[in-house]
């Protein structure tokens, strides 16, 4: 499930992509993938003990998805003149824009890992 996870983490824009597409390059698309769903792994061990929610989450997504989960499980349709939580994933302007924030999330990530060198081995003293 995990290796899934990680397939559908590097085609969704985001810090992970671009963890995905640097060591893909380096290492090949296998250890690539196997990379980042350890980093997912730890990366929810993390939230979950800390009680923290994903900073680079796109929050009308994430309220659609928690919604359909709840519909499947058995919630009753709110159906009438009020708006539901996950009613702003169906604005596409909203939906572009927090799309383009992670995007530009990514190109960050990309930036900042490009400065990045490599270390020689420290000799035991």
């Amino acid at each position: 499930m995990l290796v899934e996870a990680a397939f559908a983490a590097a085609r969704a824009p985001g810090p992970l992509r671009a963890f995905y597409r640097r060591i893909k390059e380096r290492r090949g698309f296998q250890v690539a993938t196997v990379a980042t769903a350890r980093k997912m792994t730890v990366l929810c061990w993390h939230l979950i003990t800390k009680g923290e929610d994903y900073a680079f989450a796109r929050p009308s997504l994430v309220a659609h998805k928690r919604r359909t989960l709840e519909l499947a499980a058995g919630a009753k349709s709110r159906r009438g003149p009020v708006a539901g939580p996950s009613h702003d994933y169906h604005i596409k302007q909203l939906r572009d824009a927090e799309k383009a924030l992670v995007e530009q999330e990514e190109r960050a990530y990309e930036v900042l890992v490009s400065h990045w060198q490599p270390r020689k081995p420290q000799k035991d003293r």
